[in-house]
């Protein structure tokens, strides 16, 4: 049931953004009778099984204004939709690693980085991880069978155990493998990115938004924008402005704001609520709002093999190679890295990859298709202060706001961990009898972080290890904004299990009136 709220009602909890962090913290808080305001700027999405329609409708398609390394046309792919970028992601569920809590201890100070250590360690999360794996239905844990073994998975595999490689397995998707959280069990359709027609992947859209609003604690309204958050002369937040779906301004009164619109729009509103008291952007008294801006690294090595694979078939990531995660300085660079099996979408494969330029050697390479073995390469990006998101400074959205501005450069680290981790790749598909391999650096960005991050000390971050962020005492930070640093593994789980923990600790503010 979708509760309706009095825009006056100043005892709600307005979260932005209905995504792995929104939506679960909606669902999370509303569980323990919060009062939730839910404002999406999309509208719920029509799933199908037709990869570019979904895509077509979901993705953020608002201008962009762009400086580095990116891709200029399309440069990062986040959905504007219920349920957030969930909607299309791969399902890829694994835990960070201890040492990426402690990446500044770890590397050591990389010159031309700003790395630090997070507020908080592993074992801090540790239980809130469990809880999130088994919410999620993590494949292979917690007694859920593992994801069936599928061609494309099976190529990566082999060659993997051929080389040497010992951390080679099916991985955890947030896929069922059995009836799940009253979702039903994988039926193997493939094409995960374009949205689960059956809701068989776990995404907020089909999980937490109706966990929410179960409740009759909580109010979703779609297509509609927030464009400032306002303060009061103390500094506290008191509510939002939102265009709704008729383009009218609203203003939502609240108790406490959580921001979870993504890693370029959570800064970007920040830096659009600026006031007299903060001139430079909401909570952004020491400058760091929008900066240390980190993607994930992603690669890509695509192998023509002597027969049929049918990459595209089941699910879309069923292979997983481990070893590389580690910490290595050996290897000449810091951090690591994850092999993970991917089909091949051919709608939007230009948009992540292609063999060189368009035309008659292109065509021949395509008209290899079915014969083709795909696997990702998502790498550990470090933290530059000036790979940042700002205000662009003449475009402007569709209500006349300042769109983000995209700064990205890569830094000596990034390149020398993907050249390391694509050479090798590329040696995993020979060994089992690949004969072409590409390999490639994807400049579109699929995980957006570090854009409001925790810290310890104020003058190095946004927000503290609650994610509440360190000038204003009742906004909260609620998305992968929040990372300290980046891992070599994708971040939808442990935004979640930042989510659970911040509700955990938010409602408890609450209750105490605390807040």
């Amino acid at each position: 049931m979708n509760k309706h709220f009095d825009l006056n009602d100043d005892r709600v909890v307005v979260v932005i953004g209905s995504g792995a962090g929104g939506g679960t913290l909606s669902a999370e808080l509303t569980a323990q009778g919060i009062d939730v305001v839910c404002l999406e700027a999309g509208a719920t999405p029509l799933l199908e099984q037709n990869v570019p329609a979904v895509y077509g409708r979901t993705r953020w398609s608002d201008p962009r204004t762009v400086e580095g390394d990116l891709n200029p046309d399309m440069p990062v792919m986040i959905a504007k939709a219920v349920g957030g970028t969930t909607v299309f992601w791969t399902a890829v569920t694994l835990r960070r690693q201890p040492h990426d809590f402690r990446s500044l201890t770890t590397y050591g100070a990389l010159p031309g980085t700003s790395l630090i250590d997070w507020p908080l360690d592993y074992d801090t999360l540790a239980p809130f991880y469990a809880e999130a794996e088994q919410r999620m239905g993590a494949s292979g844990l917690h007694g859920k069978p593992d994801v069936p073994d599928h061609n494309n998975g099976e190529v990566l595999k082999i060659g993997a155990r051929r080389r040497g490689y010992k951390h080679v397995s099916n991985g955890h998707l947030s896929v069922n493998t059995v009836p799940h959280d009253g979702r039903p069990q994988c039926r193997q359709m493939g094409f995960c990115t374009g949205g689960c027609v059956i809701g068989a992947k776990w995404t907020s859209l089909q999980a937490e938004i109706p966990r929410a609003q179960a409740t009759g604690h909580f109010e979703l309204r779609e297509q509609a924008q927030v464009v400032t958050i306002e303060h009061d002369a103390g500094g506290r937040v008191t509510g939002v402005v939102y265009v709704d779906a008729k383009g009218e301004r609203q203003r939502q009164r609240a108790r406490a704001v959580c921001v979870a619109a993504n890693g370029i729009e959570t800064p970007r509103l920040l830096l659009m609520s600026q006031s007299g008291r903060f001139p430079h952007g909401l909570a952004n008294d020491a400058g760091q709002v929008g900066r240390h801006w980190m993607t994930d690294l992603l690669g890509r090595v695509i192998a023509l093999m002597p027969g049929p694979v049918h990459n595209y078939r089941g699910t879309t990531n069923t292979g997983l190679v481990a070893d590389d995660i580690r910490h290595d300085p050996s290897r000449g660079f810091a951090g690591g890295f994850l092999y993970v099996s991917r089909g091949i979408h051919l709608p939007v494969w230009p948009n992540e990859w292609s063999p060189g330029e368009w035309g008659a050697d292109y065509a021949k390479i395509m008209e290899q298709y079915p014969n083709m073995a795909s696997a990702a390469v998502i790498g550990e990006d470090m933290p530059v202060a000036d790979n940042r998101i700002t205000l662009a400074a003449e475009v402007k959205d569709a209500h006349g706001m300042p769109v983000a501005h995209l700064t990205k450069r890569y830094h000596a680290n990034d390149l020398a961990l993907m050249d390391h981790a694509l050479k090798n790749g590329e040696e995993i598909y020979r060994a089992v009898g690949a004969q072409q391999v590409y390999t490639s650096m994807s400049r579109t960005v699929i995980h957006n972080l570090g854009t409001c991050r925790q810290s310890r000390d104020p003058a190095d971050g946004v927000c503290d290890a609650f994610g509440r962020t360190h000038d204003v005492p009742n906004l909260f930070i609620s998305d992968g904004s929040q990372f300290s640093t980046s891992a070599a593994v994708p971040p939808t789980l442990t935004i979640v299990t930042l989510a659970i923990r911040q509700a955990r600790h938010l409602a408890g503010q609450l209750k105490a009136n605390a807040l």
